[in-house]
């Protein structure tokens, strides 16, 4: 009889949480890049597969799903897409779907305002202009994707409700200590200006009241004007360090760090790792890591 009394009070004090049975089906779901992979598994835990389409290395700009990736995809019942105009899911994400039309689809980017070119505004969704699509590495931002996310997972596996609500909270927390972990190390940093070769960290340096100067733009080669305006530029601001992605070459970055005697910092916007990744980026603006 205690013993009975015992469990009844076990499920009223503690819900329920529902774990993936023993040979139970997980749900697959495929998404465009690595860091939002990393949300994905973070809240979906045991209970999800996840596939990444643009592998580690990959040019997002350029690459093209190989035959095994869309096969992959045709067994997805979840798709999330980063959704704030990245150039693979402009290029292919129709196509995707015509592949696995049942699949549902998650817009990460739901609830989030975008950043558009200085010369446009911050609100220009029909002056013809795109966004800035690297929403992800804004922490707060990545918080509402996560939210996103676990709101498409309860949507395909209303079973795992309990689940993913409580995975999504935990991380959540995580990205928000990472947050206040930024703001403390940078804040010294105020209205200062970082380079990067690409231009992936405006949303990251309007969080932390930083300015980004990216050399170039679109993926276009730097002409011999720009790259002298950018020297110029560089040694007028005190730049140290030029930031490139690995998934970028590097050689126009490396001719203005040595003229300008800054060293070249090799940082991936779409790393996997996101928390480590992030912090480490504060780290090395801080002056702490080489």
């Amino acid at each position: 009889m205690r013993s009975n009394i015992f469990a009844i009070l076990l499920v009223c004090f503690f819900p329920l949480t529902v774990y993936p049975q023993k040979g139970e089906e997980k749900v697959k779901v495929s998404v465009t890049i690595l860091p939002v992979a990393g949300f994905v598994e973070n809240v979906g835990g045991e209970r999800v597969e996840v596939m990444v389409m643009i592998p580690p290395g990959a040019n997002p700009h350029t690459y093209e799903p190989a035959p095994e990736q869309l096969k992959r995809l045709s067994e997805s019942r979840l798709y999330v897409k980063v959704g704030s105009g990245i150039e693979f899911e402009l290029s292919w994400l129709d196509k995707l779907i015509s592949l696995n039309p049942q699949m549902y689809i998650c817009d990460a980017s739901r609830g989030i305002e975008l950043i558009y070119p200085d010369s446009a505004g911050s609100k220009c969704e029909r002056c013809g202009r795109r966004a800035d699509p690297h929403i992800w590495l804004s922490p707060l931002k990545a918080m509402k994707m996560v939210e996103n996310i676990r709101d498409a997972l309860i949507e395909v596996d209303g079973g795992g409700r309990e689940y993913y609500s409580r995975n999504s909270e935990d991380y959540i927390e995580r990205l928000r200590k990472l947050h206040k972990y930024i703001k403390k190390r940078l804040k010294d940093l105020k209205g200062e200006t970082f380079m990067v070769f690409h231009p992936a960290w405006k949303y990251f340096a309007r969080e932390y009241g930083l300015k980004e100067k990216a050399a170039e733009s679109e993926g276009k080669s730097l002409t011999p004007a720009e790259l002298i305006s950018l020297i110029t530029y560089a040694k007028k601001n005190g730049i140290d360090k030029i930031f490139v992605s690995p998934q970028f070459n590097r050689k126009s970055a490396e001719v203005i760090a040595g003229e300008v005697n800054a060293r070249v910092v090799s940082i991936d916007p779409l790393a996997k790792d996101y928390i480590e990744n992030l912090a480490e980026m504060a780290d090395i603006l801080a002056g702490d890591r080489k």
